[in-house]
């Protein structure tokens, strides 16, 4: 089956993944690993036995990553990763943040999990790299919109249609890939995740 985004002879998108740099990237695979409970496929080592590339799994999606070194963000006149939030579906978010709390202690903070107006349920915490990573659980087919705001889908016949009038098969369409770890359908909510705040 084609991508319907693609024509003619474009080829066909299969997926995307980050690629994620660490200072110490034996460290976070560890991490990232242990705590996230991702599961490593490959590693590339130096001859010290010291990762400089790797590859993890979240359900069926890639994680790429790559040691740096310690002048790396430096260099780049920043203290590490800018902006950079990764979204990873589950199908239980509190039982990922009770894995995640309990991994990490008192070490590093985790937001707690909380219910967005988007229709998700998810909780934010940030690695030892400092990439963020948001654990994203579809609870709602309806978006709950500030006033004046509205939800538009490609296709809509109806340009201003609004988040009560989505139309449901669509919304549901979407929400089926949005409940595992790794899907690739990432439309099940309007806007961007943000971080939940703390309660």
């Amino acid at each position: 089956m084609s991508d319907p985004v693609m024509k003619g002879d474009d080829p066909r998108y299969l997926g995307i993944a980050p690629y994620l740099y660490y200072t110490d990237a034996t460290e976070a695979v560890e991490w990232l690993t242990r705590v996230l409970g991702f599961t490593e496929k490959v590693r590339y080592v130096d001859a010290a036995g010291e990762v400089f590339q790797a590859t993890l799994s979240a359900g069926g999606s890639d994680i790429h990553l790559a040691g740096v070194g310690d002048e790396y963000w430096p260099a780049k006149g920043v203290d590490g990763p800018v902006g950079q939030l990764n979204v990873v579906y589950v199908d239980d978010v509190d039982v990922q943040y009770e894995r995640v709390s309990e991994a990490v202690g008192e070490t590093v903070e985790v937001s707690r999990p909380q219910d967005q107006p988007y229709g998700a349920r998810l909780f934010t915490v940030q690695d030892i790299g400092g990439n963020s990573w948001t654990f994203w659980q579809h609870i709602s087919d309806t978006a709950e919109l500030p006033a004046g705001w509205r939800q538009i889908r490609s296709g809509d016949s109806d340009s201003a249609s609004t988040a009560d009038s989505a139309d449901s098969a669509d919304t549901a369409a979407s929400a089926d890939g949005a409940d595992g770890v790794g899907s690739d359908t990432t439309d099940t909510a309007p806007g961007t995740p943000a971080p939940a705040s703390e309660s």
